[in-house]
């Protein structure tokens, strides 16, 4: 089997360089690129690329790539491929998702159809066995994917299994809330560090919350939950464990934190907190149900972060526009905190009554959003969190 791999990490439209920082930072060079970032490395980079990465979505192996503007191309390329280092005897092998843009080839289900024959057929042929003869799918799964992009295909093993996002601590939700690899990307890309205070007055579930906590004391986002990697037989069983441990040994309970989520709906402040005891961090939060406009602090330098509700997520246009103008005044008097708002409103600086400092357009799912940024006319310095 392969002792070393060529690994994407995908990620949301703009967050790709969040992304790569993030795999800097666990020491691995890695080459931005749209969509997703490309780094290299063994199984041990596979094991905590998965656990340590807060912002992407998956990590993929790169089987092979090679172009194919015809169904011949794309069979051969797909058959010369080594699929008996990765594949072994008996596993299921679906191809799970084909994608082609901008190709010859853009019938999705015939290029699952014909890149299946071709893996088939490559894997009779290393184990032995009659081509007329199925071959048995009972083990663990590795599931392929193909994407074909300028007639140029790319064939890809998710090593990950159910989206990164998925952390395991969401007992419960709310209406619409924010994915937790985008609270993380958002945290990440604001200036909030662990000895600032920290106040997101529209928690819903209490996301933000939870992964300021989580990253503050480097509890590492997948330690609770399982990867599609794990049930495959050439994958060291002790590696994976090992990599567990140290991850656990990172966690560092003696700072003190102050981060604090409220909401007008007490139903969702009752859900966020249940969501911090199931993350371990009920105690770094202070969660209370309170109006946005009734925020008040006497601290300073601190960091707001918020994600309110926006045009298709649960409010009129008018509500929406009461809100922003409501929030623009609560905020006003915190000259020293800094504010980060994730709204797909157009019009929300007018509504706000400020131009921001900073705007950065992403992708909230399918819809476009922008993190708008008010820096606080005092921001105190201090080493960034790290990831892992």
């Amino acid at each position: 089997m392969k002792t070393n791999f060529t690994l994407i990490a995908t990620a949301a439209a703009g967050l790709e360089a969040v992304v790569g920082r993030e795999l800097r930072d666990l020491g691995y060079d890695c080459q931005v690129e749209n969509g997703r970032v490309r780094f290299e490395g063994d199984l041990t980079a596979i094991i905590d690329s998965n656990l340590w990465l807060r912002s992407a979505d998956r990590i993929k192996i790169i089987v092979g790539q090679f172009p194919a503007s015809t169904f011949e191309e794309l069979f051969q390329g797909v058959y010369g491929l080594d699929w008996e280092n990765y594949l072994p005897l008996g596993c299921k092998f679906p191809i799970s998702k084909a994608k082609c843009v901008k190709s010859k080839l853009h019938n999705e289900p015939s290029v699952q159809a014909i890149s299946k024959k071709a893996v088939v057929k490559k894997l009779q042929k290393h184990f032995h066995r009659p081509e007329g003869v199925p071959l048995q799918e009972l083990g663990a799964e590795f599931r392929i994917e193909v994407s074909i992009l300028k007639d140029q295909a790319t064939v890809m093993i998710d090593t990950t299994g159910s989206s990164l996002f998925k952390r395991g601590y969401r007992v419960e939700k709310g209406g619409a809330p924010i994915k937790e690899n985008m609270a993380a990307a958002i945290l990440l890309l604001s200036n909030w560090y662990p000895d600032k205070p920290l106040i997101d007055p529209t928690c819903g579930s209490g996301t933000f919350c939870i992964e300021a906590a989580m990253m503050a004391r480097k509890i590492a986002p997948g330690l609770k939950r399982q990867f599609a990697f794990e049930e495959w037989n050439w994958v060291d069983k002790e590696l994976v464990a090992a990599a567990r441990h140290r991850a656990k040994e990172k966690i560092d309970w003696d700072l003190k934190l102050d981060i604090s989520g409220s909401d007008i709906d007490a139903r969702l402040v009752d859900i966020a907190k249940k969501n911090a005891q199931a993350a371990g961090v009920a105690a770094d939060i202070q969660f209370k149900q309170m109006r946005l406009q009734d925020l008040k602090t006497d601290k300073t330098n601190g960091v707001i972060i918020s994600n309110p509700p926006y045009g298709e997520r649960l409010l009129d246009d008018e509500a929406i526009a009461s809100l922003y103008r409501d929030m623009g005044q609560t905020f006003a008097p915190l000259e020293t905190w800094s504010k980060f708002i994730l709204t797909s409103d157009e019009q929300f600086e007018v509504r706000y009554g400020q131009q921001a400092d900073k705007k950065r357009k992403l992708y909230n799912g399918t819809l476009k959003v922008d993190l708008y940024q008010f820096f606080g006319k005092r921001v105190k310095r201090s080493n960034p969190i790290q990831g892992g």
